[in-house]
């Protein structure tokens, strides 16, 4: 016979879960407590959020535009009673009369922000293009024809103006302060749908070469931007606008995640130039420049592949007058250091002509200084884009002296270089762009002018090491690696 079992109750563990008990009961206030208070924080962050959206969100304008465009009519290829077959047999009034081109109606629309209470508007350059009307409406729906005060397509901002009096606009913020991975608030009115708030982070600043405009230093944000938002503004926690939205990154047409705005300390140089002169006049340094690859930096001595190399100096241009010669390295403006050429390049553009700046530059490995006066950039300055090349294992160039009558062909003058002849189809040469008909001016810092010239610097090269060429095309010239192969 089985006696029912006896459940022992230890006092040990009953000490220990009254003691968890008491834990429990001592502690769950203030577990509560605290998740009260975070939900109150997160309460606070909305609000905040909310609040700035509040007073920014009656700045910020719908921009439609219109223009008028005629265009004519083609025959269709399927317009078989046109066709002169049927002419031949039943005469010239068998055909149908030519149509007269007719005019249509582009309409487009966009964004773009109040910056005075006086009605003056930054939008973008691509929002309200060539337009033949500009409607402006505000957050309260009312509508006023905007007048255009000036655009500036290398930098895509275009300023405009309404005819109204103590309107709500954002405070311009400084964008150099801004941070990556700061809160930033995206309005604007994408596909048309007004006042559509969008929240994000900096992603990034400081991007360049995306293909947007000619000068490009955008602010990245994940912060929702879709067509429509074009021209409205970035604002920060503050509600300060410190940036103005402009392009998407996609392949559906829509938004994936990253869209760019430009700075609006650019937008602000730019904005005071347009409102002054109705348009933008640009610094010019009066040099051909390329950035630093790892290569490059060992062949001119730096620690880092960073600043903007020198290739060429315009004749009689503040860089020449001043003393800046081909080699180099430019490395921070009025001390604030450059980090490639883009950013050399928006620097100086918007700095206003006659004013002097001070150069660090590095030359033969040490640090000089140079004071330039800024002049005008030239109406019909040309657009140069040089870069270098990376390690390489073998030239697989043909060269031959500069003779007199290929310097006449080519455009050169006699004894002005080597001609490249040839270029290995495949090689590291063509690889880095180099091309026939091109020009060697210099080997190693060493100008050469003949191949016995070349033969005697590259001599001076141990097998295995990196060859430095300036190398000339027309007008300019630019800075490759290549590795000498022997």
């Amino acid at each position: 016979m089985h006696r029912p079992r006896k459940f022992v109750r230890s006092p040990h563990l009953l000490g220990a879960f009254l003691c968890f008990l008491a834990i429990l009961l001592a502690t769950g206030p203030s577990l509560l407590a605290a998740e009260d208070e975070n939900i109150a924080l997160l309460d606070r962050s909305a609000k905040a959020f909310a609040s700035v959206v509040k007073q920014a969100g009656p700045a910020v304008v719908h921009v439609r535009v219109e223009k008028s465009v005629t265009r004519g009519f083609q025959q269709s290829p399927f317009d078989f009673f046109n066709d002169p077959f049927f002419e031949r047999f039943f005469g010239p009034q068998f055909r149908h009369p030519p149509q007269e081109p007719r005019e249509f109606k582009q309409r487009g629309a966009g964004s773009g922000f109040i910056i005075s209470p006086d009605g003056y508007i930054l939008t973008n350059n691509h929002v309200i293009g060539e337009a033949d009307t500009i409607t402006v409406r505000l957050a309260d729906e009312r509508e006023f024809s905007g007048e255009v005060v000036g655009t500036d397509p290398q930098s895509d901002v275009a300023l405009i103006k309404i005819a109204a009096k103590n309107l709500p606009f954002l405070p311009l913020g400084d964008s150099d302060n801004l941070e990556v991975g700061e809160w930033v608030i995206a309005i604007g009115s994408p596909f048309e749908l007004n006042q559509t708030v969008t929240v994000g982070v900096v992603s990034a600043k400081g991007r360049n070469r995306i293909g947007i405009s000619d000068y490009e230093n955008f602010i990245q944000t994940d912060a929702a931007i879709n067509p429509g938002n074009s021209g409205g503004p970035l604002l920060n926690i503050h509600g300060e606008a410190i940036g103005m939205n402009t392009a998407i990154f996609s392949r559906s047409g829509g938004y994936m995640g990253i869209g760019f705005a430009i700075p609006i300390n650019m937008a602000k140089v730019i904005e005071q130039q347009l409102r002054a002169h109705g348009k933008v006049v640009r610094g010019w340094l009066g040099v051909v420049i390329q950035d630093i690859n790892e290569d490059l930096a060992k062949s001119f001595g730096l620690e880092h592949s960073r600043g903007a190399l020198v290739s060429e100096t315009a004749e009689k241009s503040p860089a020449a007058e001043a003393g800046l010669q081909q080699g180099d390295v430019i490395i921070a403006v009025n001390g604030t250091e450059v980090t490639n050429v883009s950013d050399l390049r928006n620097r100086i553009a918007l700095i206003p002509p006659g004013t002097k700046v001070d150069l660090q530059v590095i030359r033969d490995a040490k640090k000089q200084k140079f004071t330039v006066t800024i002049a005008e950039q030239p109406a019909d300055l040309g657009q140069a884009g040089i870069s270098g090349d990376g390690s390489l294992n073998r030239m697989g160039l043909t060269l031959q002296d500069l003779t007199e009558e290929l310097a006449a062909q080519f455009g050169y003058s006699r004894d002005q270089g080597v001609l490249i002849a040839g270029v290995e189809p495949g090689s590291p040469a063509e690889l880095a762009g180099l091309q026939a008909g091109q020009l060697i001016e210099e080997v190693n810092k060493q100008r050469v002018r003949s191949l016995d010239e070349l033969r005697t610097a590259l001599e001076r090269s141990q097998a295995g090491d990196k060859v430095l060429l300036r190398i000339r095309a027309g007008e300019y010239s630019r800075y490759v690696v290549l590795q000498v192969d022997k």
